[in-house]
């Protein structure tokens, strides 16, 4: 039964990871295939009521009233809501109370998007297409890149991944060539990967971590790692992967009429223009850029949270995310407050990865409320491992207990 339950967990987490709901084979959402027997026939035994309410119902209402009323997709919405509640009861019912299964969890949810870096890089030197068609299902549109249909879809995998990798070799004490091995490993993956908005946002959760958890030491490590890491590319990497496209490659041969800095620019303007909302006004995307000539070709600003705030506006937008993000916000900023307590260690790696996918979604449309696998696997488990630790009591980052959220 055990290797039963394992492989509907490899399965399920995935499908999540990779952003697999509906192909060819699978006629039915995969995520409703693979999780509702781990969650059905092996739940955790300790298993307590359902947690996940309140958080379900923002997501939900922010869903509905983007997807929906907003854009008009009903379909995108009903597989977004899919998601998010399957990842919900996956958390509650089979990790339950158990540090055992949630440890594992990542484990092997860390291991598939590793997996799919891999996969990357040999995308870089062979043609493998076919074979990246075969482990997504469905038809691949963009190349180099890993376990993705789209590029940017696998710049959430990179942006959870790397920042996680390096902070977990710190906090659990690893030995110093592990860390530079480990650094050097996310580093190349971000060059080959070309997601300048990965990268940024390894660099800033990198450099965040650093000072809070070293504090003064931190400078002369970040300077070190700054010199060799210039030293690499201008000695090593830029003679011998000069044909190999990378991220400073593509920033070379970045289209400035479609730069982000650009793109946001346009959309403000656009936010000026309907201050409230665009629902509030009747108006839908393509109403209002039609006199847009960056936009024209149909494009957004590729900012997840401000296409938010244009088409809800800053008060109900505003209401929803403080709501949605509240909970996780407030467990990161108090990890940092007791970064260095080996208790957090876990938790303080997750923070990080999940603050990296939230970066990166500055510079793209997918994020928390478009299911992007990597980001809600990372806002659940946050929110999970904090409860784990206050219903089994730990003096972590709290010293009351509590078995639900307020």
């Amino acid at each position: 039964m055990k290797i039963i339950a394992a492989i509907f967990l490899v399965l399920y987490l995935y499908a999540l990871a990779f952003g697999i709901f509906m192909t060819d084979l699978f006629r039915i959402p995969a995520p409703l295939i693979f999780c509702i027997p781990l969650i059905v026939f092996f739940k955790e035994k300790d298993n307590t009521e359902f947690i996940y309410w309140k958080i379900l119902l923002l997501l939900a209402a922010a869903g509905f009233l983007y997807y929906v009323v907003g854009l008009s997709v009903l379909n995108g919405f009903a597989a977004n809501i899919i998601c998010i509640i399957v990842c919900a009861l996956f958390f509650n019912h089979f990790v339950g109370t158990s540090k055992e299964r949630f440890n594992y969890v990542v484990v092997v949810f860390f291991g598939l998007l590793t997996i799919s870096c891999i996969v990357l890089v040999f995308d870089h030197f062979y043609e493998i297409s076919q074979w990246r068609a075969m482990l997504m299902g469905e038809r691949v549109m963009q190349s180099p890149s890993g376990i993705a249909v789209y590029q940017f879809n696998f710049g959430y995998q990179v942006a959870a991944l790397t920042p996680f990798a390096f902070i977990y070799t710190c906090v659990f004490n690893k030995s110093l060539l592990a860390k530079g091995v480990v650094l050097a490993i996310c580093l190349g993956f971000l060059f080959l990967c070309m997601q300048r908005s990965a990268f940024v946002a390894f660099i800033f959760c990198v450099v965040l971590f650093m000072l809070l958890y070293y504090r003064g030491r931190a400078v002369i490590s970040l300077t070190l790692m700054a010199l060799v890491c210039a030293g690499v590319y201008n000695y090593v990497l830029k003679d011998n992967l000069d044909s190999v496209e990378n991220i400073i490659t593509k920033n070379v041969h970045n289209d400035a009429a479609y730069n982000r800095g650009g793109l946001v620019e346009e959309n403000l303007r656009i936010y000026i223009d309907y201050p409230f909302g665009l629902i509030f006004y009747g108006k839908s995307w393509g109403d209002v850029i039609y006199r847009d000539s960056v936009f024209s070709s149909g494009i957004t600003s590729h900012n997840a949270y401000l296409m938010f705030f244009t088409y809800l506006g800053p008060f109900l937008g505003l209401g929803l995310l403080v709501g949605i993000y509240y909970k996780v916000g407030a467990i990161c900023i108090r990890v940092m407050e007791f970064i260095r307590l080996k208790e957090n260690a876990m938790l303080v790696c997750l923070c990080f990865s999940f603050m990296g996918v939230s970066i990166n979604a500055l510079s793209h449309n997918p994020w928390l409320i478009g299911a992007d696998g990597p980001t809600i696997f990372l806002y659940f488990g946050i929110l999970h491992l904090y409860w784990q630790q206050k219903y089994q009591a730990a003096d972590s980052i709290v010293p009351e207990q509590s078995h639900a959220y307020a």
